[in-house]
């Protein structure tokens, strides 16, 4: 029996020339040549990719543990409870590397990008002045961006979205920029609860944040949601296809408490251990003292406090809606903000009644 010796170098070539064929024929364009097309994969040993990171910088906090250099971070909220102000309010830190009181800091000062398309300039002054006089005083690396509405779209974009993803990676170019802090996400895709949308956007951030060592803070909204539940994942808009894309996620929330007060929450993170939980919110008032409108640490406090109580009836027809799913009654208590043994209470009176 004669034993046939496979070169394993031809038969790549031979599985690769298959391959490049394949692709040709289903290709809806058949100018591409496949011939000399790059694969879009770097493939390493693991012990040279851990090599690798070991001379890069440990990441530094850039707002406690919810936000971290060159990650994308997205910040959410439903409207009219302080996004902007927190935001600015952390650029202003950044910027002049003093950490705000109650969060932590990691970096020295730095220019940011702040990308400003909620506010008019008038409203921005209002903000930080007291009425319209002694104005607050910003650091110069502090720099504010708002959209030219004479700046028609140039040839060659097929659309304004285009234009301004273009424009946003220019700036940060020009300007030699590290931090970026958009306002808002909705501004770049009109649309980011549709995959559709949401996906391209998201790759072109995180394509510019490898390319450049950017960190990038989003700031986004949340749909109509029920107060009385605790903040998750499910309450940002288009989250299923965001949350998967960026690096960290935290939120802010109304306390029923009283008037002015808000939590913050973390809501994903890579870079630490989830931290500020449902049992460990960071609680805060909104304040303006002077001429700079603010977010005041107050304590940390269990989430469950400040959130709008339910009656009686309303819980336990939840309740057993979500049993009768076969939901372990776990699940159905952080699902509803409460105890495991609330839930099993009041299953077992539902019972006997």
């Amino acid at each position: 029996m004669s034993t046939k010796i496979i070169n394993i170098s031809d038969h790549t070539a031979v599985l690769k020339s298959e391959l490049e064929a394949d692709l040709k024929i289903n290709s809806n364009n058949p100018e591409v040549n496949y011939t000399t097309a790059s694969n879009c994969f770097n493939i390493k040993p693991m012990n040279d990719w851990i090599n690798d990171a070991k001379n890069r910088p440990i990441p530094k906090m850039l707002f406690s543990e919810f936000w971290y250099e060159n990650e994308i971070c997205i910040l959410f909220a439903d409207t009219n409870l302080g996004k902007s102000i927190l935001a600015l309010q952390m650029s202003n830190a950044l910027s002049k590397g003093i950490s705000i009181e109650g969060f932590k800091m990691e970096i020295f000062a730095q220019k940011v990008l702040y990308f400003d398309f909620e506010l008019s300039d008038k409203q921005v002054e209002n903000r930080y002045s007291n009425q319209f006089s002694e104005h607050y005083v910003f650091s110069p690396n502090l720099l504010r961006v708002e959209i030219n509405p004479e700046q028609e779209i140039p040839a060659g974009f097929k659309d304004f979205d285009a234009f301004l993803c273009h424009s946003l990676e220019l700036a940060a170019i020009e300007n030699d920029i590290k931090i970026i802090v958009i306002d808002n996400l909705t501004y770049l895709k009109t649309d980011t609860e549709k995959a559709k949308d949401a996906l391209p956007l998201m790759k072109f951030l995180n394509s510019i944040k490898k390319k450049y060592n950017l960190s990038i803070l989003v700031l986004a909204h949340t749909p109509k949601r029920d107060a009385s539940k605790p903040l998750t994942k499910n309450d940002l808009s288009g989250s299923k296809m965001l949350m998967n894309f960026c690096d960290s996620c935290f939120a802010i929330g109304e306390s029923a408490q009283k008037t002015g007060l808000r939590y913050i929450k973390q809501i994903k993170q890579r870079n630490t251990e989830l931290i500020y939980d449902t049992q460990n919110v960071i609680v805060c008032k909104i304040e303006k003292k002077s001429n700079f409108l603010e977010f005041v640490f107050i304590g940390y406090e269990n989430e469950l406090d400040h959130l709008k109580p339910r009656n009686n009836e309303e819980r336990l027809n939840e309740i057993l809606e979500l049993k009768k799913q076969n939901i372990p009654n776990t699940q159905i208590a952080e699902r509803l903000g409460i105890s495991e043994g609330t839930v099993r209470n009041k299953i077992k009176k539902s019972e006997n009644l």
